[in-house]
């Protein structure tokens, strides 16, 4: 693993589910479909996934632990849009392209790099 972090195939990111459920809902995530405002770059990926609230679920996932923030309600760790997102990620280099995170996920990625 290097400072950009890694990127995990699918099998691979399946694994990190905590159970079946969520590697089923993860992978109903994993097209660009539910996704906007993608992007990677400086070891993570993040973006914004349609839930069934009124307001997209703000998701980053720091792929040099990995580590994973997301706005939804969920308890599971990760999540099913923390999967989905490396689920995007594995399966096709150009679905997210290299950018620069927006200010929401900067904020927690050098928090949390800054504690390190």
């Amino acid at each position: 693993m290097n400072a950009m972090g890694v990127r995990r195939t699918a099998d691979q990111v399946l694994a990190l589910a905590p159970d079946e459920a969520s590697r089923r809902a993860g992978s109903r995530l994993g097209t660009a479909g539910p996704w906007s405002g993608t992007g990677r770059g400086d070891g993570a990926v993040w973006g914004l996934c349609e839930g069934s609230g009124g307001t997209p679920y703000r998701t980053v996932v720091d792929t040099t632990g990995p580590a994973y923030l997301c706005g939804c309600p969920s308890r599971k760790f990760p999540c099913k849009h923390a999967l989905g997102l490396l689920l995007l990620h594995a399966s096709d280099e150009t679905a997210i392209e290299d950018s620069t995170a927006p200010d929401w996920a900067e904020r927690w990625l050098a928090a949390r790099r800054g504690r390190a």
